[in-house]
């Protein structure tokens, strides 16, 4: 479990210094499947990676990303997150949201972020 908390801390440092697409390159799963909240799923990392792109560029000011709790188990992590941003369609965006990471051969192949929306 300690490799497993070495390696959320270093993913969540990379998110604080604004490199999520860093981030993601490093630890998420060829096969990697995510889901926001009850939206359809998005499978493998090409079809993320655009995603996460699209995102990325979206946002025209990032202003904070704080970890608030930070929770590991066998093969799982969970972060809860405070985010503010400007996005270019949203606007002024200040919001909590959870991540739920499984992890297999030590990186995330399945997430799920529920956020209010």
């Amino acid at each position: 479990m300690a490799k497993l908390l070495e390696r959320i801390c270093d993913l969540n440092d990379l998110i604080l210094q604004g490199k999520l697409l860093e981030a993601f390159e490093k630890y998420y799963h060829e096969n990697v499947v995510i889901q926001e909240n009850e939206h359809l799923t998005t499978k493998g990392k090409s079809a993320n990676r655009k995603h996460k792109e699209a995102f990325v560029s979206s946002v025209t000011e990032f202003c904070l990303a704080k970890p608030l709790k930070v929770t590991i188990g066998e093969s799982v992590s969970m972060v809860e997150w405070y985010f503010e941003y400007t996005h270019k369609d949203f606007g002024k965006r200040k919001y909590s949201q959870v991540s739920v990471q499984v992890w297999k051969d030590e990186l995330i192949i399945s997430e799920k972020i529920y956020y209010n929306s």
